[in-house]
């Protein structure tokens, strides 16, 4: 886990390590400058301050000459030539002389001028001293604090990292519940952490199980829903080879052939969306106008006795490598649905190279009603005893399971327009 909790927390204390070192240096550097210039320059107006009050009393005090500090005078009226050079054109005030190495303080009475130089290595030391050593140590505890601080935050997380790796590796149809199990975390895992892992192993576990009864049921429907439609399919066969049967008679067994082929194409469908999309179903090359055609004939029963006409239009073989059946279930629903809201007019199935598009002249639906069409249970005429609602969205899921694209287009009174893109 390239950024996982623990590469987020190492990041955010050296970003802490970080804004702390420029957040102290600033701090030092300002420091630096207050001793360098403010304090010297009090320092020296105090020492300025205290000789003219000595002057006052005795005009023949001599300026300061001490260790750190080195005083001239020059009296009122008197030559400048008698100072060092440096010092002979500095105006009043306070003046750092970096090539001379001095910090000049020029204090001006009526006496004189009184020129004081504190040299500016003195105080570089003194900055140094007060201000860079602080700083440093200062650096070290931060630095030392946030390396502690790192580790302690590093052990706490680290139960989270390792149930977080473990989750990473599972597959989301078959997680591994037995690697959360109690008896394999790790000693340092406590508290909420070891509940997190607990409740993630219950949650593996009853996903397992759920696949597995998913599994059951897809094989088992498989096998124990096709056996009676094989029944009726060979029972059917057998009774449509009598002669002497009745028209009315063969007309029934006809239908109750048709119901169970399209029962078996509705069960192969439901169990395609019922198993895992990893699983591909058996797919074959067939023609596509096959199956319209079939689905044509079925939807003609449909509209007996309406004054609704159905056409197919075909320009020629249309082979198609994909499950059949499931083709077949998504036209079914789509014609079953036009010849349910058209009264009157007609129905035409164009089956072209890349799709197959069922138009009709039926009551067509409001805006709203088709950005709802794919809905479960959503009718747009509730009135209508026909269907449940679930054909277009059962249409949807098939389309979205092989990669194919549905569309429709309708208008008020003016019909509808499915269309198929399996291409």
């Amino acid at each position: 886990m390239p950024h996982g909790l623990p590469r987020k927390i190492r990041i955010v204390f050296i970003l802490q390590a970080v804004l702390a070192s420029l957040g102290i240096l600033l701090g030092a550097w300002l420091v630096s400058l207050v001793i360098k210039h403010s304090l010297v320059s009090s320092a020296l107006q105090e020492e300025a301050s205290y000789y003219w009050q000595l002057h006052e009393a005795s005009p023949v005090q001599p300026p300061p000459n001490t260790q750190n500090i080195r005083g001239y005078l020059l009296e009122t009226g008197q030559s400048p030539l008698s100072l060092p050079a440096n010092l002979r054109t500095l105006p009043p005030g306070f003046h750092e002389l970096k090539d001379d190495d001095q910090l000049v303080l020029v204090d001006v009475r009526p006496e004189g001028r009184l020129y004081l130089v504190f040299l500016r290595s003195r105080a570089e030391m003194l900055a140094f001293w007060f201000g860079v050593v602080p700083v440093l140590l200062t650096l070290l505890a931060v630095y030392g604090a946030s390396w502690i601080t790192y580790r302690a935050s590093k052990r706490l997380v680290s139960p989270v990292n390792w149930l977080a790796r473990r989750v990473s590796r599972w597959d989301p149809g078959h997680p591994e519940a037995a690697d959360l199990a109690p008896a394999k975390l790790p000693a340092d895992m406590q508290g909420e952490t070891r509940q997190l892992a607990a409740a993630l192993h219950s949650l593996a576990t009853k996903v397992t199980a759920h696949v597995a009864r998913e599994r059951n049921f897809t094989r088992d429907a498989s096998h124990e829903l096709r056996t009676p439609l094989t029944v009726i399919r060979v029972a059917s066969d057998m009774a449509l080879g009598d002669q002497d049967m009745t028209p009315r008679l063969r007309r029934g067994l006809q239908r109750i052939q048709r119901a169970g082929r399209d029962m078996e194409a509705v069960i192969d469908a439901f169990l395609i969306l019922a198993r895992e999309a990893d699983v591909e179903p058996q797919v074959e090359l067939f023609d596509v106008n096959e199956i319209v055609r079939y689905e044509v004939d079925n939807a003609r029963e449909l509209i007996a006795g309406r004054p609704v006409e159905i056409h197919l239009h075909s320009h020629g073989p249309v082979m198609l490598h994909a499950p059949p059946r499931v083709l077949q279930v998504v036209v079914s629903n789509l014609l079953r649905n036009a010849c349910s809201y058209t009264d009157e007019g007609r129905i035409d199935v164009d089956v072209e190279d890349d799709r197959v598009v069922v138009r009709d002249t039926g009551i067509g639906m409001s805006p709203e009603a088709l950005s709802r069409a794919f809905e479960p249970f959503y009718r747009a005429e509730p009135s209508r005893p026909q269907g449940t609602g679930l054909g277009l969205s059962i249409v949807r899921r098939l389309c979205d399971r092989f990669g194919w694209k549905i569309g429709l287009s309708s208008a008020p009174g003016q019909g509808t327009q499915a269309t198929i893109h399996y291409r």
